[in-house]
């Protein structure tokens, strides 16, 4: 399947995509409100909300506004690279779980970013008063898959 044609079928069929896609993907994340789907040898990542898709979109973007610095980019209002994007997501969602949730601090996966993110904005009061300066530290020390070295 051409790479373009894969896009537009893609999209067809994706009328909601996760926000955090990449992060899901990488089984670093889950979400009640995703549906995963296949497209040709792809995975894709529904989401079944559009209300939590429209938060999640602007944690992403206040993720990355505030990690721009520590990631030496002048601009972050676009999808980033792919490896600083894994970061942004998976590294936020992690910091933001142990903000909200102390006793899980130590962990590597986030179970589920809408009850995440809804028990956030509860004792926060809304995604704008969370605290990102934590939140940045858990990106810039998040690593992802090591790269397979060839013998």
């Amino acid at each position: 399947m051409e790479e373009d044609e894969y896009k537009s079928t893609y999209h067809e069929i994706n009328h909601q995509r996760c926000v955090f896609e990449k992060s899901v993907n990488s089984r670093r994340v889950n979400c009640e409100k995703s549906q995963r789907f296949f497209l040709a040898d792809r995975e894709g990542i529904a989401c079944n909300s559009a209300s939590a898709q429209a938060r999640c979109r602007i944690l992403l973007d206040k993720l990355r506004s505030n990690a721009r610095f520590s990631l030496h980019l002048t601009i972050a209002d676009s999808p980033l690279p792919h490896s600083k994007e894994i970061k942004v997501q998976a590294g936020g969602l992690l910091g933001l779980q142990s903000a909200v949730y102390p006793e899980l601090a130590r962990e590597q996966a986030v179970h589920d970013v809408n009850a995440l993110v809804s028990d956030a904005v509860n004792q926060y009061g809304d995604l704008g008063a969370l605290p990102y300066e934590v939140i940045v530290q858990s990106i810039v020390q998040f690593e992802g898959r090591r790269k397979k070295t060839r013998r």
